[in-house]
């Protein structure tokens, strides 16, 4: 039998061959180079970040509140998602920076532009790394972040204190606003509801006044003792109250006494009892949710300040392109490798003008100077502007 006589057989087939043979050889050696470095950073600066934000505090607590190690040791493992999310950006421009000073040092970027590979071209694959890490970091500060911070808090309060966390007090106020009829016919949007509740300990409000001018004709007043949310039925369970039912000129038409009375009243005012509003264990739809279940109510600070963390949450993702595009840019010349230290004071300045230029930009919007969106893109564009001039003068 002759070799003629058996089938030709088919080179074998990996997974993923197909992404391998798609992406063309030199993006494959950059991103092979970008990637050990921008996971060591991302270790290494979250390590950083939770030694001096959180386990400090936690070996405080221990010696000091009696807190037990092991749930030093959750709280801790629970906290270091929001550090590696910081740590994303940061570490693309720290790891982008020393590998194309490298390739740089070693001639062999200087190969590839006597190839006719522009500096454009050369910085491509850092960005599509970087879009990439932007990606990541937005679900991940979106899905994981909020969540754990929410536990942590929970977990280390009940250590703590014993009792469930992260709900409101005292004074709960909630308006709510509706579409009401004019004596012309035509209809506006106008206040029909205020509820205060003096009280609340998790389970039941107690003090509660209602204001209720939703009905055409009259308005009520419900007064009771407590209420409680019936979540079966979807109503408010009032216990030891009053209604009042006042004409439009101000006269008494009714008033009734009970014992429990079911209101259909929205169950917004339980959701902000209930809602944490600490931006870092809130995601965007979170934000969204509280900003339009307190409406126009009178607490305009916290709502002011809601609205700018819910444009930096899409804005903070975005600035991992702009960060590797500056440190791939500031390392793709070859320079002599004493500079080496000065490239990496550089971009530590450029971390540090990123965040006070944040904080600048929070004060303006909080005087009234800026908007919530200038605000927050206006430190990512201003860096990105100089990213692209850095560039540009390095294409020359």
């Amino acid at each position: 039998m002759t070799s003629s006589d058996f089938p030709p057989t088919k080179p074998s087939v990996k997974p993923f061959d197909w992404l391998r043979l798609g992406v063309p050889i030199m993006d494959r050696y950059i991103i092979g180079q970008l990637l050990p470095p921008f996971l060591f950073c991302v270790g290494a600066f979250s390590s950083i970040g939770v030694a001096i934000g959180v386990l400090f505090d936690l070996s405080r607590k221990i010696a000091d509140a009696g807190l037990p190690p092991t749930i030093a040791l959750q709280v801790l493992l629970l906290k270091l998602p929001y550090f590696i999310s910081f740590s994303f950006p940061i570490s693309l421009l720290i790891a982008f920076l020393f590998v194309y000073d490298q390739l740089s040092g070693n001639s062999e970027l200087i190969a590839l532009r006597s190839c006719g590979v522009s500096v454009w071209r050369l910085v491509a694959p850092a960005l599509v790394l970087s879009l990439i890490i932007t990606g990541i970091t937005f679900v991940f500060n979106e899905a994981v972040v909020p969540a754990t911070n929410r536990q942590a808090s929970r977990t280390l309060e009940l250590a703590l204190k014993g009792r469930e966390p992260k709900f409101r007090e005292r004074d709960i106020l909630y308006q709510e606003f509706g579409r009401q009829k004019l004596p012309s016919g035509r209809t506006e949007r106008g206040l029909s509801r205020i509820f205060y509740a003096r009280e609340f300990d998790g389970q039941q409000m107690k003090g509660l006044t209602i204001l209720d001018f939703s009905q055409n004709g009259f308005n009520q007043i419900v007064m009771a003792e407590s209420a409680i949310w019936n979540s079966d039925q979807k109503t408010w369970d009032f216990f030891n109250g009053t209604i009042y039912v006042v004409d439009k000129n101000g006269s008494y038409r009714n008033i009734l006494k009970f014992e429990q009375q079911q209101l259909q009243l929205p169950r917004a005012p339980l959701d902000i009892a209930q809602a944490t509003t600490d931006p870092i264990e809130m995601n965007m739809a979170d934000i969204r949710r509280y900003l339009d279940t307190v409406g126009e109510r009178s607490n305009q600070k916290e709502v002011t300040r809601l609205r700018l963390r819910l444009n930096q949450k899409v804005s903070f993702p975005f600035i991992c392109p702009v960060f590797g595009l500056v440190g791939a840019t500031l390392g793709i010349r070859s320079q002599r490798s004493g500079r080496r230290a000065i490239r990496f004071l550089v971009g530590l300045l450029i971390i540090l003008f990123y965040f006070l230029f944040t904080q600048i930009c929070d004060t303006l919007y909080l005087l009234g100077v800026l908007s919530s969106p200038i605000a927050a893109w206006l430190p990512n564009v201003t860096i990105l502007a100089a990213g692209i001039a850095l560039l540009i003068r390095h294409s020359r």
